[in-house]
């Protein structure tokens, strides 16, 4: 009976669950078929050509408007026009448009800054000057010491500042706010525009204000249904061979746009939707779907970028929603945010042995980045990466309102957290708010940014550490010293990411060793004083074994005993090999997961067995290689070549540098083109004893190449298979070749390019120390760079063609052997030639001769940047006919008495355009050409190291025509005295600068300081090392705002300065004058003290 009720109970029971395994073996085929679909599907590379599609009216407008600068009035130096519309109108898409249009070469200075609605003044000059140093300022720098460092970049230069997608909060406040940032622009040149975008007239009008500007604006509405249409189709037919194939599916694409009421980031988004599946039962679902809606008014965008994240599978859903935790208009860098998704366990792990774990979340990257989820960038300076626009970024905020926290400075903690928070990013200086972290015990990323004091920090950590021990992923960054983590650490056991930037962190916690589910550790800190401890590293770190990334301050990583233990890291920038157990390349092994690997101290592999132990070919994922020897020690070239021999890498290698190897030979793998036939960068340097190179020319994929100081090599190209005739170097871009001394052919005897085929793709040349290198038959068609420095050219060779020849850059130094420069035989072909140096040239004699069809075509050069060392070169054609010029430098001429009485109409001839006007270093010089005074738009003036010059010309007229300048720059204070510059009407910017010898400014330079009191606003004195005063005059300069004053040290006083100075730096001054004005006491502060910056050290 018993054993029946059992039975009866085990059926119901089946019965019950029965449904349970359907819908189970129903989740697990979806979940196959998303796995085949997922490893089947079209490759997905980056989106269609981006082509501005149904913005041609507002193009023409804002491009008309930017020609329309330089005729502006004159009373003030900047324009401001504004785009307003909706989000998603594609207002940022319309100026990256304008941004990259021809008409923006007029502009010395282009600068793009994403403002948003987190507005900070600091981080938006930061960024500008990140634009305009190819580096990014530190964010802890003082907002007048970022003034001053942008004011000194766009000094008396036309610049281009777009400011993209502004916000208002409160008016007054803000135009406060906006008026500091925008101060340093009124420096700039006259004709300079700024472009804003953002959603609200009233910010149109703000910005306005903040310039003195009339108000203009230019309203981007929706696009029209034709075009919004078109724009649909690109993406939703994107990787599809033949679209017009699915005219069924084109047709409810009609159907769709007009439900879509004109937005182009609608239009894309839902592209995206569309792609991901080409069955009509998919496309008719988005149509029929309630999300889309015409009748929602202003709001009508969201249901509609809601519904592109409901159609993703449930694993990018996660992917996405976890991007809110980062703020808007956030730099997303690929390869950072995959390793993230890992660490929180968000990539499902590959079937294929093929594929990695990094290379299924870089395919969710993709996915999403085509669906338009994510927006691709590239940085001349910081390289690739990625933003989402603000309405996605409202769209991820509010799918994962519930999971994902987000808190700013100013901003509290919500009354009410859900358990259900997993995600938490705190930005504050309020250490209430610190504390308050612990009480999060279900957190699985914490991202932690304190810009306060660190007193109580370490305390704080050690409560978030005991209580939420679910993290998984950590960040911590401090602008203040952080010298310790708290070893309470350890009890994140599920801690698998783990990100540190502070400064002065002397050792990482011991405990670090036993959290074993660690993938990676990335730490950034900066000793301000000394060096890194000893004992920075634990010395069981490599325990670590499901360690894949580790990236560490200095060279720590060198430090790590038996680092082959790390089998699953993937990249290992830079090793160096000891002659010691534990740190001889054979640790390197069993690390087959490599994808970058660096080699130094290869001296320390003292056998040949000992390289074959590192097993480089079995690596199979190696991408990019660097092998190094620390030192050029030639006294084992047969072991150093044997090394090299052994150090063969698999063929997957894409990127190969090899520094200091001293054997006479290229190693043998390097001569077989098959074993490396997929490098796309090659760079040798230091090679002393290599007298061959091995056959570059054929390598079908190689892109870069860059041969440094290898003096016995003497032809590029050798000869290979017995081959006499093949396309030599198919696809390079970049080639560099430098030292090279013995270097002569471009081939070997016996081997020649098919005519034509030479470098079909170069770009970039750039030769220099190669006295013995021949002259190339015909320069490369796609040369846009030609440098070459110490060669023994004679001349330059053009393809012999009708087609443009689109080379904007010429540098030709030190090239005692060039006769000819052929540009007035090319000039109707040389219209991309923006920037010409000729110096050290002396036996130049021609740059060529006008055709008649030329001449009478009114064809001439129009440059940019012209610099020469010997003006006769401006009396040859065609740079005697040149037609405008932007700024030109003459320099490094000793022998150079006087300009030829032909120059001065030459100069007349670039009145109008030239703005900068530069002599340096010319020895012998004793007077400047006298037109001086009639350049017209001359803004900035250099005369530096001219130690005879007695005049700066005859003054060619007697009205007063008198100088007006931004910047003046010079070494000797006498030539203030000289006209035109003794009757100068107006200087922004005066520095002194490169003179040993001055000690005091002569009575009459005294003098000349009042003309330009009312308008001098900056000063500067650097490198007089007799210097023992500065004129006393400085008191009356009642417009100067900013001295400085650098490796001045006999200065011991400061002579009275004016009420107006707002900042005051003395840098390498004489220990007394610090002394003297110290804060704490000095005797002579008092006399300073009503400047409200000061800086005073005796260094430099």
């Amino acid at each position: 009976m018993r054993l029946e009720e059992a039975v009866q109970k085990l059926d119901k029971v089946s019965a019950d669950v029965t449904p349970f395994f359907h819908l189970l073996d129903s989740t697990q085929q979806e979940h196959k078929e998303l796995e085949v679909d997922f490893y089947k599907a079209r490759e997905t590379g980056s989106l269609p050509t981006n082509d501005l599609i149904g913005r041609g009216e507002a193009m023409e407008f804002v491009t008309q408007w930017l020609k329309k600068l330089s005729n502006e009035n004159r009373d003030r130096n900047i324009s401001l026009l504004s785009i307003v519309g909706h989000g998603g109108m594609g207002k940022t898409t319309l100026l990256q448009h304008v941004y990259e249009d021809e008409v923006t070469k007029e502009f010395d200075l282009k600068i793009w800054v994403c403002v948003s609605n987190n507005f900070d003044m600091k981080k938006v000059i930061a960024d500008m000057l990140s634009t305009l140093k190819k580096k990014r300022p530190r964010l802890d720098d003082t907002l007048d010491a970022l003034q001053n460092s942008l004011r000194t970049e766009i000094m008396s230069k036309k610049f281009l500042l777009i400011l993209d997608d502004i916000w208002e909060e409160e008016e007054n406040r803000d135009i406060s706010k906006w008026e500091k940032v925008l101060a340093p622009l009124v420096y700039g040149k006259i004709g300079s525009g700024i472009l804003v975008t953002t959603r609200m007239d009233s910010v149109a009008t703000m910005m306005a204000k903040v310039i003195k500007k009339k108000t203009e604006i230019f309203r981007l509405e929706g696009l029209e249904e034709d075009q919004c249409l078109q724009l649909l189709n690109s993406h939703a037919f994107a990787d599809v061979e033949n679209p017009n194939y699915y005219q069924r599916l084109r047709s409810i694409a009609g159907e769709i746009v007009k439900k879509l009421t004109g937005s182009p980031l609608a239009a894309k988004v839902t592209g995206g939707v569309l792609n991901s599946s080409l069955d009509e039962r998919h496309w008719t679902k988005v149509l029929n779907s309630d999300f889309v809606s015409p009748n929602l008014g202003q709001d009508y965008i969201f249901p509609i970028l809601r519904l592109s994240y409901m159609f993703l599978p449930k694993h990018l859903q996660n992917c996405f929603a976890f991007c809110s935790i980062f703020p808007q208009d956030y730099e997303f860098n690929k390869d950072d945010l995959v390793t993230m998704w890992i660490a929180l366990g968000f990539i499902q792990h590959p079937n294929d042995q093929e594929w990695t774990i990094e290379d299924i979340g870089g395919k969710y990257f993709d996915i999403l980045a085509k669906k338009s989820f994510f927006d691709k960038f590239d940085h001349e300076n910081f390289g690739r990466y990625y933003k989402m626009h603000d309405l996605i970024h409202e769209l991820a905020q509010s799918v994962s309102m519930h999971g994902c926290l987000r808190v700013e400075d100013g901003t509290k903690l919500p009354s009410i957290i859900p358990e259900t928070l997993r995600h938490l990013s705190v930005r504050t200086s309020n250490s209430d708010i610190i504390k308050m972290i612990g009480k999060f015990k279900y957190l699985h990323s914490l991202f932690l940014f304190y810009e306060a004091s660190n007193r109580n920090l370490c305390n704080t950590l050690i409560e978030i550490f005991k209580a939420s021990k679910s993290l998984r992923l950590l960040r911590i960054w401090t602008t203040k010293n952080l010298e310790i983590i708290p070893e309470e650490i350890g009890n994140l056991t599920h801690l698998r990411w783990l990100k540190i930037d502070c400064y002065n962190l002397t050792m990482l916690p011991r405990s670090l060793s036993n959290l074993y589910h660690l993938q990676s550790i990335i730490i950034s800190s900066e000793l301000r004083h000394g060096k890194f401890d000893d004992d920075f590293l634990s010395s069981d770190i490599n325990n670590l074994s499901n360690l894949r990334y580790l990236i560490l301050p200095g060279n720590y990583i060198s430090s790590i005993y038996a680092i082959g233990k790390l089998k699953s890291l993937q990249a290992l920038y830079m090793f160096d090999l000891k002659d010691a157990s534990g740190y001889r390349i054979a640790e390197m092994q069993n690390m087959n997961d490599l994808c970058i690997l660096g080699i130094n101290c290869l001296e320390n592999v003292k056998e040949v067995e000992e390289a074959c132990s590192a097993k480089l070919c079995a690596k199979r994922r190696l991408t990019d290689l660097t092998l190094c020897w620390s030192s050029t020690d030639s006294r084992n070239i047969n072991l150093y070549e044997n090394v090299l021999d052994n150090l063969q890498p698999p063929k997957c290698l894409r990127n190969l540098s090899i520094n200091r190897y001293m054997g006479a030979r290229s190693p043998i793998w390097m001569k077989n083109v098959n074993l490396i036939s997929n490098i796309e960068k090659i760079e040798l340097t230091d090679c002393l004893e290599c007298e061959t190179l091995p056959p570059f020319g054929q390598l079908p994929f190689l892109k870069s190449l860059i041969l440094d100081n290898m003096p016995k090599v003497q032809c590029l190209e050798s000869k290979v298979n017995g081959n006499d005739t093949y396309r030599a170097f198919p696809l390079l871009e970049v080639l560099s070749i430098k030292g090279l001394e013995a270097l002569e052919d471009w081939f070997e005897v016996g081997v020649a390019a098919e005519d034509g085929c030479l470098f079909l793709c170069l770009i970039k040349l750039y030769l220099r120390d190669c006295p013995k290198l021949k002259e190339l038959p015909s320069l490369p068609s796609k040369l846009k760079s030609l440098e070459i420095d110490e060669i023994g050219w004679t001349t330059l060779n053009f393809c012999s063609n009708s087609n443009p020849i689109p080379l904007e850059t010429l540098e030709v130094f030190r090239c005692p052997n060039i006769t000819s420069l052929p540009l007035a035989d090319e000039i109707a072909r040389l219209a991309a030639l923006r920037y010409l140096t000729i110096t050290n040239c002396p036996n130049l004699i021609s740059m060529g001769r006008y055709r008649q069809v030329e001449t009478t075509n009114n064809c001439h050069l129009m440059l940019s940047d012209l610099t020469i060392s010997d003006p006769s070169v401006l009396l040859m054609e065609p740079l005697r006919s040149i037609a405008s010029l932007k700024k030109l430098t003459v320099e490094r001429n000793n022998e150079l008495i006087s300009f030829p009485n032909e120059a001065e109409q030459w100069f007349l001839r670039v009145s109008a355009s030239l703005c900068e006007l530069n002599y340096m270093h010319l020895g012998s010089l004793q007077s400047l050409p006298s037109s001086l005074e009639c350049l017209s738009s001359l803004q900035k003036l250099s005369i530096i190291k001219c130690p005879n010059l007695v005049s700066l010309g005859e003054m060619q007229t007697t009205n007063n025509c008198h100088v007006i300048l931004n910047y003046l720059r010079i070494s000797d204070p006498s030539v203030l005295l000289m006209e035109p510059l003794r009757s100068i009407a107006s200087l922004k910017m005066l520095i002194i600068a490169e003179n040993d010898e001055l000690v005091s400014f002569p009575n009459e330079a005294e003098q000349w300081f009042l003309k330009v009191s009312s308008s001098l606003c900056e000063l500067e004195f650097i490198n007089l090392k007799s210097l023992q005063s500065l004129p006393s005059s400085l008191e009356s300069l009642s417009s100067l705002h900013f001295l400085f004053t650098n490796n001045v040290p006999m200065l011991r006083e400061l002579p009275n300065l004016p009420p107006s100075l707002k900042r005051l730096s003395v840098w390498g001054c004489h220990p007394e004058l610090e002394e003297r004005y110290r804060e704490d006491g000095g005797s002579d502060r008092h006399k300073i003290a009503h400047i409200p910056l000061i800086l005073i050290s005796p260094k430099r």
